[in-house]
This record gives structure tokens, sequence and C-alpha cells, in this order.
């Protein structure tokens, strides 16, 4: 039978095995319904060793790695991450800024000019080309779960979006 999980909330912070020796840490921040009601994580880039459990106040006030969409009860139902608990404090989230183009996944197109940008829970933007503080905006498309701990694990985004310049 398979195993029940409960949903996921706000604030739950959840750990990754990354390699035999190491292990990261994200957090559920909040849910963006511009972007399929999806859940926002952030990861921070901190590694720590398997034995050590920090608490998680420590975790959050790490610098963080990337913002991403994912459904995280997806990765825990297949064994990608755990849950560790739940903490309050998720930081900003009214500031952050998600890109997607509509040239994704086309091989034929290196640098795009059709770029859209967005913050959470707000409408998109047809911006065109990337300039100024979109160049920083992270990448918006709803991630699967192995996405997201390949990421983690790698320590870079594996995807192939096109350039902005």
């Amino acid at each position: 039978m398979a195993k029940r999980i409960n949903n996921t909330k706000i604030g739950d912070v959840f750990s990754v095995q990354i390699d035999d020796r190491n292990k990261r840490y994200f957090q559920y921040i909040i849910s963006d319904l511009s972007q399929l009601n999806s859940d926002v994580i952030r990861a921070f880039k901190k590694k720590y060793p398997l034995e050590k459990s920090p608490d998680l106040s420590e975790i959050v006030t790490d610098e963080i790695d990337f913002y991403a969409h994912c459904v995280t009860k997806a990765g825990i139902k297949r064994g990608l991450w755990e849950k560790i608990g739940n903490i309050p404090d998720v930081g900003v989230t009214d500031q952050i800024l998600f890109r997607d183009s509509r040239d994704y996944g086309n091989p034929q197109i290196k640098v795009s000019n059709d770029w859209w940008v967005w913050k959470i829970n707000e409408p998109f933007n047809s911006v065109g080309k990337l300039e100024g503080v979109t160049k920083n905006a992270y990448i918006g498309i709803v991630f699967n779960p192995k996405s997201i701990f390949d990421w983690l694990k790698k320590g870079q985004y594996g995807g192939k979006y096109p350039d902005f310049e």
C-alpha cells in the first residue's frame, strides 16, 4: 500500500541528501497563483554533513542559492527529500522576480527576445529582451522534483533555456 503523505505547509523545511556525506536544505515559502498555484521554494547554499542537525533558525538564515516552483509533496513521495520541520520565517517574498520565455524548448533559438517576468501572485508582463534587474530573475517554470534534486546536488540548473544576451 502506498504511503500517505500529509500536505506540505508554508514554512516547511526539507532536507536533501546530495551525496554520501552531505545534505542541503530548502524551504516552502509561498504558493504562486500566477504559476499554477505551485509551491515556491528557496534553496540554501550551505552544505551540511549528514550527521549534523542544525536548528531551523540557522538553516533559514543561510544565503539563498535559488528560488523555484515545484510540488514539494511529490518530492517526498519520490523519496528525494524529507520534511524536517516548520518555521514561520519565510523571508521577504514580494520582491522575488521570475522569468519565462515562449522560446523555451526550441533548440533553434539561442537568444530569446520573448521574455515574460512576474512577481509571485502577480500578472505576467511581457518585457521582450531581458534588461537591468530582469536579467537576475529566476527561472519560473514549475520544476519536477528530480530537477530540483539535481539542481541541489550539482549546484546548477540543468535545463535548456535560451540565453538572453
